[in-house]
């Protein structure tokens, strides 16, 4: 090398050993380190961090050849402005040769890391910096894993947990308790799960990281947070489950009055129904009327427990009895109108055949044909079979269809006008 090669390496040689020293004190004062020195560390990051101890050390003592060494090759080029040749000789084997020898009681490698112990090492300035390169990566890596585990998960874990404590205080005041209720020991069941996971983020971070996948960057990943977010989607069923249960608190006596007036509204109409049978039974004939139950009496028994809940505040039993009887109750009193419509279906079959009846003879009338004598005769038979008890209503159907048979036979001839039909048999 000559003089201008040698100060140029010296130069590069200074900038990495600043850049070295910066990273070394910046990974000295790292809070991530100072957390791992003073934790009660367990699993994987116990083992990663041993490791990373020793090579922490190790660092250590490599810069200080490294310092030491460089120093040296400083002060021998500071000798002469004009090195001589030996010196130029001397400082190429200084900074191109294997000139640092380093003894292996001076940094106690671990063989983990430095492979089977040996009595010394020698290395290039080159091969020191990239060695020190290395195992600042790997140092750095781990610090920076823990300590992004430590940033993000254990505050979001205190953040869920006093959710869960107020969610835990709504409950109780609901009667949502251990044993008692579902949602009471899915609470037990979540506080547990946060407390231990919590511990086990403090004593072993490094178990809840997922690595980036290619990334060599130090610290490339993100935290696993699956049980954390299992635990808090549970927890925001649980809560919507609790203010389900305040709601029926609010509104559960305006929801009692709708039932038993739905339920109300289902014993009238059946009742309605039962008297309209008998009416039917007694007014027509040859007639299949169904039978109509009696009032909702299993209902009347589960609305007056749902009452009995409301008393005690009992409100997380009040709150799907509410919703399975308001269910049912709807169902009760469609089922009251349909056993209604069903019984009453005579009557309005006689009331259509009544009214088809009345309206022909009208329209009769109109024409001026109200005293045709078949008309009459057809009209009185009919009327006398839909207005008598028990009226039959196939004999009285087809005693309508008679007459508005008769009446088309009248009507049609008389609207064909003079030169219809009814003209053409007078001429003959």
């Amino acid at each position: 090398m000559d003089r201008d090669e040698v100060d140029r390496a010296l130069a590069r040689l200074g900038a990495e050993h600043e850049a070295v020293e910066t990273s070394l004190l910046a990974l000295q004062d790292h809070a991530g380190r100072r957390l791992l020195e003073g934790a009660g560390l367990t699993g994987v990051t116990k083992d990663r961090w041993a490791s990373t101890e020793q090579a922490i050390s190790l660092l250590w003592g490599y810069f200080d050849a490294y310092s030491a060494a460089l120093n040296d090759t400083r002060e021998l080029r500071a000798r002469r402005r004009w090195p001589s040749r030996e010196d130029l000789v001397e400082l190429t084997d200084r900074l191109r040769g294997r000139s640092v020898t380093i003894a292996s009681s001076a940094t106690h490698p671990a063989p983990s890391i430095t492979g089977p112990a040996k009595l010394s090492e020698q290395f290039t300035l080159e091969e020191l910096v990239s060695r020190m390169n290395e195992l600042y990566a790997g140092s750095l890596d781990m610090v920076v894993t823990a300590d992004s585990v430590w940033s993000a998960l254990p505050a979001r874990i205190d953040l869920l947990s006093a959710e869960l404590q107020r969610t835990r205080s709504l409950a109780h005041s609901v009667g949502v308790r251990p044993g008692e209720h579902p949602a009471g020991d899915e609470l037990e069941a979540i506080t547990h799960e946060l407390s231990t996971l919590r511990a086990q983020v403090i004593s072993d971070p490094l178990a809840f990281w997922r690595p980036a996948v290619g990334s060599s960057a130090p610290g490339g990943g993100r935290p696993d947070t699956d049980r954390y977010d299992r635990a808090a989607r549970a927890l925001e069923d649980i809560r919507r489950e609790i203010e389900a249960v305040l709601q029926v608190r609010q509104d559960s006596e305006e929801r009692l009055l709708r039932l038993r007036d739905v339920l109300s509204r289902a014993d009238r109409t059946l009742t309605e129904a039962r008297s309209a049978r008998g009416e039917v039974l007694a007014k027509i004939a040859a007639s299949e009327v169904p039978a109509v139950s009696g009032p909702p009496t299993v209902l009347q028994e589960r609305l007056a427990t749902a009452a009995e809940y409301r008393r005690h505040s009992q409100w997380h039993r009040l709150s799907p009895l509410l919703e399975s009887l308001e269910r049912e109750a709807e169902d009760e009193l469609l089922r009251a109108r349909e056993s209604l419509g069903a019984v009453t279906a005579p009557l309005a079959v006689r009331a259509e055949l009544r009214g088809r009846l009345d309206a022909y003879r009208a329209k009769v009338a109109r024409h001026g044909m109200a005293e045709d004598p078949l008309l009459i005769e057809r009209y009185d038979a009919a009327r006398r079979m839909l207005w008598s008890a028990p009226c039959d209503l196939r004999v009285a159907e087809q005693a309508v269809l008679r007459y508005q048979q008769a009446a088309r036979e009248v009507l049609v001839p008389r609207q064909a006008g003079p030169s219809g039909p009814e003209d053409r048999r007078g001429d003959s």
